[in-house]
């Protein structure tokens, strides 16, 4: 991970992934992962997304990992909270009811840091990522959050028409990455409303990785 690249974006607020309202697919395709009340969502690479704001709104409990400590104020600003905030090793941890963000490097972050969630909401982390470490992110994510269900968004689109982040990713590599330890299953699919930041055609797909028993 590029942390200088990641660090200058939020601070040019360059920042054209932020979307100004949460995730459609998600709206529509959460109820499908069955969560029980009071659940607990761990959504990596975070940001300030208003995903968090809706899981807030709608009963739910958050824990995210952000690298741009900016990001996270900015978050909280917004949120119009004020965090208790806690170094842990090389990482700082953000908390108010309900809510906890680790900043820092995602894989500095363990299972015991992290504590016990219900399900992954992944909607820009494994397509912020090269896939050189796709890989690595994907087996650590699972033995993080002890392999809970998993709800994944991805982006599908012509790879030469743009560089990324974010990345195209095709669903056998979703299938390469999840297989072994999840039932792989799609849930939804949408065109990208003006194309990927308004380059490209993308479609944007949701999945559901359920654990196998």
């Amino acid at each position: 991970m590029d942390h200088d690249f990641w660090h200058s974006r939020w601070e040019a607020n360059q920042i054209g992934f932020h979307q100004p309202k949460p995730n459609a697919l998600m709206e529509a395709h959460l109820h499908q992962l069955a969560l029980p009340e009071d659940a607990r969502l761990f959504l990596p690479l975070c940001g300030k997304t208003l995903d968090i704001t809706w899981f807030l709104a709608n009963g739910f409990r958050v824990a995210g990992a952000e690298l741009s400590e900016l990001a996270i104020q900015q978050l909280f600003n917004e949120l119009d909270v004020v965090p208790q905030i806690k170094t842990l090793g090389r990482s700082k941890r953000y908390s108010a009811p309900r809510l906890d963000v680790f900043v820092g490097d995602i894989f500095d972050l363990d299972r015991a840091t992290l504590g016990d969630v219900h399900a992954v909401y992944d909607r820009a982390a494994l397509v912020a990522l090269p896939d050189s470490m796709r890989t690595r992110y994907s087996q650590h994510l699972t033995e993080m959050t002890n392999g809970v269900p998993q709800f994944l968004l991805t982006f599908t689109y012509d790879q030469s028409a743009m560089p990324g982040p974010p990345f195209s990713i095709e669903p056998t590599e979703v299938h390469r990455h999840y297989d072994e330890h999840f039932e792989v299953a799609k849930l939804g699919h949408a065109d990208v409303a003006g194309g990927l930041k308004g380059i490209c055609p993308a479609i944007e797909t949701a999945w559901h990785l359920k654990p196998k028993a």
